[in-house]
């Protein structure tokens, strides 16, 4: 019961890389499921388009996103609750999205024995908010070379006599 008591930097270190790794392939393979969608819908865009149906698939995607993040969070949280590393997987949710997101209000804390998860929580949050990040800077660079190119169209639609 000694090695429970005493903190293990090598342990908490592995634990943490382990779960870092599956987070990361988690949004990798999230990320790459719902950029698919997307240019699927995508495909399927012309300039008869309604701009509802535009706003709705950039929603929807942002959702989708949101939605790989919460699941993401959950990966790290049921194994800190079921180990009872933190007792109630509320507090066990908040201290990983307290964490994953770097907020840091420090409400909630691990034991000594695990305080090092909170640093690699945070680096899978910072990993996969970046990825999230240029997933959308791509989509709205298409739906910025639509809006170009609509533009252009009305443009020489008007010009016409």
């Amino acid at each position: 019961m000694d090695h429970l008591a005493n903190p293990n930097p090598v342990l908490e270190i592995f634990v943490g890389t382990v779960f870092l790794i599956v987070v990361i392939f988690v949004h990798g393979v999230g990320i790459r499921s719902i950029s698919l969608q997307f240019s699927k819908s995508w495909a399927h865009v012309t300039s008869a388009t309604a701009h509802w149906r535009l706003n709705l698939m950039l929603s929807v995607t942002i959702a989708a996103l949101a939605l790989l993040h919460f699941a993401e969070t959950l990966i790290w949280a049921v194994p800190l609750y079921v180990r009872d590393i933190i007792p109630s997987m509320r507090d066990s949710y908040y201290y990983v999205l307290e964490s994953y997101t770097t907020l840091g209000e420090g409400n909630v804390a691990l034991p000594d024995r695990w305080r090092l998860l909170g640093p690699i929580i945070a680096m899978s949050g910072l990993f996969t908010f970046g990825w999230t990040g240029s997933v959308l800077v791509s989509i709205m660079t298409d739906f910025g070379k639509f809006d170009r190119l609509q533009a252009r169209r009305e443009r020489v639609e008007e010009e016409a006599p």
